[in-house]
């Protein structure tokens, strides 16, 4: 079996991401339309708990006189606010702040930071480890390696405001992997660095389910161990089909959501199926092939998004 040839652990403690902007003096807007940086400042006094889950927003007429704009785009920003999940209520009652979970679309899965950047969280990461080692387990498995084959192993804690928001666990082939020994992962986002030394990123499979919180996941996030988190099992391929990458990242749930836009029209298949059987029940887009079944042991409800046109997280 080939051993761990060389290795690099990368700590970081003095990476700190830029502050959030303060509730009691939101940011100016720039450009674009008024009822986006509505949305994103009233977005962003949810998420930051300005607004704890309960509370009830500002009237509209409040809401226009704070922001001098109409409201019709008051409006429209808390219509989107409530298509999120993130408030409730209405119908002559002020909105009530539902949830601080913000939905991640599956397109926005190609960047971390410009997800959180999007819903106006700022993002940041603290490397834990960067390793070449051999492969293993389920890594192995979903890269279609033997056992001990070097590969390049991630560990990185993503932040979203400066709080522990995501672990991140990336296996890379060697050949891919090599390459972010010259990045330090704590600048950014390591797809882009991937994609611009011209690696081949082309399709991705992900896997939504639930997992309780190991040592790590614990330690990194600030949680006690056994606490439930949501996890995003990825598996990339190059272009040819070939496995390049195999990630698990695992979301403290009240800060992360999923959202799935589904039409008759796409070519997006969604699978459930029990930890007893995996003949199960399934979902399939009218227009999809068939899905790929494979059981997971350890999953009680699972949904697995297969798309050639979606990227992968960074």
């Amino acid at each position: 079996m080939a051993q761990s040839s060389s290795s690099r652990i990368v700590p970081s403690p003095a990476a700190q991401p830029a502050q959030p902007a303060s509730a009691a003096q939101p940011p100016q807007p720039s450009h674009g339309p008024l009822h986006q940086y509505v949305l994103g400042e009233l977005r962003r006094r949810i998420v930051s708990g300005t607004y704890a889950i309960g509370d009830s927003l500002p009237s509209e007429s409040s809401l226009c006189a704070e922001f001098s704009i109409s409201r019709g785009t008051v409006r429209q920003a808390l219509g989107t606010l409530r298509s999120e999940g993130l408030i409730g209520g209405g119908q002559g009652r002020p909105p009530v702040v539902r949830s601080r979970a913000v939905p991640q679309p599956f397109e926005t899965f190609l960047s971390f930071s410009r997800w959180a950047a999007g819903v106006g969280r700022v993002p940041g990461q603290r490397t834990v480890e960067v390793a070449r080692r051999g492969v293993h387990g389920v890594a192995a498995d979903a890269l279609g390696l033997e056992e001990g084959t070097p590969v390049v192993e991630v560990l990185r804690l993503r932040l979203l405001d400066g709080v522990p928001a995501m672990v991140e666990r990336d296996t890379f082939i060697e050949p891919v992997g090599r390459l972010i020994f010259e990045f330090d992962p704590d600048t950014g986002s390591i797809y882009d660095h991937l994609i611009s030394r011209g690696a081949d990123l082309h399709a991705a499979r992900h896997v939504i389910d639930a997992v309780a919180a190991d040592e790590t996941d614990a330690d990194l996030l600030e949680v006690p161990t056994g606490a439930p988190l949501l996890r995003e099992r990825r598996t990339t391929r190059n272009a040819a089909g070939v496995p390049v990458e195999y990630a698990d990242d695992r979301y403290l749930p009240e800060l992360a959501a999923f959202t799935i836009d589904n039409t008759q029209d796409t070519s997006l298949s969604m699978v459930r199926f029990p930890t007893a059987s995996a003949a199960a029940a399934s979902l399939v887009s009218p227009t999809a092939g068939r899905a790929d079944t494979a059981p997971f042991s350890d999953l009680t409800d699972v949904a697995t998004i297969t798309d050639p046109n979606l990227e992968p997280s960074a």
